[in-house]
């Protein structure tokens, strides 16, 4: 064990209907990935796969290799169903496809 203060963090992981956040103290040096790991998240859900699973402090995407400071929550992120850009552009097309039928 190192000589390194502890930190207070949580770790979320959010479904549609339901957001898991695992409370720890963890040493000040580890990286989210460690964290993660001791969190117990991955046990929980073993959907989630770090190679693919994006992560982020604060909604602000990180490596996995990142360190965090004292009350940060870093969040797991699930892969978009939708890309938003492509939603947002065929609303705009019916929108505007209604207006030229009017």
């Amino acid at each position: 064990m190192s000589d390194s203060p502890m930190i207070h963090v949580e770790v979320v992981y959010a479904l549609p209907h339901e957001q898991k956040v695992f409370e720890l103290a963890v040493e000040s040096d580890l990286t989210v990935q460690d964290i993660i790991e001791q969190s117990g998240v991955l046990l929980a859900y073993p959907e989630i796969d770090l190679n693919e699973n994006k992560v982020g402090v604060f909604s602000r995407n990180v490596k996995l290799d990142a360190t965090v400071r004292d009350k940060d929550r870093i969040e797991i992120y699930r892969p978009l169903l939708a890309d938003p850009k492509e939603i947002r552009r065929k609303r705009a097309e019916q929108a505007k496809n209604q207006t030229k039928t009017k």
